[in-house]
Order: structure tokens, then C-alpha cells, then sequence
């Protein structure tokens, strides 16, 4: 069953009931096309199960969020390079071995 909520595209609550159809070994949901409008989604959505409920929401961006994970780990000092022993330039096995 899939409950939609108001949103200030759709001025009333809807109850709709679907079938699962099946999608090789797995199954899918057909949304109506209100259903997308509505939710906002697009080519990729997020998926979430909280108990005997499924949360269907538009994917965030790609890489949003990173700027402040990143401010995050800048102040805990985790943004260290993990090679910074390592000599500076290429290796020998860069010099005899790689090819562009």
C-alpha cells in the first residue's frame, strides 16, 4: 500500500493500493505518475525499511554533503595522506614499468 501525503502540488491525501510485479529474481512497484510528480523523483530514488514500512525518497544529489564531510574530517585531522612517508615523485617501478 503506498500512502501519500499532501505536498503543495496535491491539495488531498490518497490511499492507493499496488501489486508487486515480478522483475527477473526480484520484484517492483509501478508508481503512478502523480506518485513520482508528487515525490519528486526522478532516475534514482532512496530506498529505506523502517519496521512494516518502506520509504521510497528522491536520491540526494551525487557528492552531497561532501564539502561539510570533508570541513569535518579537516578539523579532526583526518585529511592526512595515507603515503606521506612514502618519497616524494615517481617510484622506479613508475619509471620502468608504466606506460601511457
Amino acid at each position: 500500500m503506498t500512502r501519500l501525503t499532501a505536498s503543495s502540488d496535491c491539495n488531498y491525501n490518497v490511499i492507493m493500493r499496488t501489486k508487486l510485479v515480478p522483475i527477473g529474481n526480484s520484484k517492483g512497484l509501478r508508481l503512478p505518475k502523480s506518485v513520482i510528480q508528487q515525490g519528486g523523483l526522478d532516475a534514482e530514488v532512496e530506498l529505506e525499511v523502517r519496521k512494516d514500512h518502506l520509504i521510497v525518497r528522491a536520491a540526494a544529489a551525487p557528492r552531497a554533503g561532501w564539502d561539510a564531510a570533508f570541513a569535518r574530517m579537516a578539523r579532526r585531522g583526518d585529511d592526512a595522506l595515507l603515503d606521506a612517508d612514502s618519497p616524494a615523485g615517481p617510484s622506479e617501478w613508475d619509471e620502468k614499468e608504466w606506460t601511457w
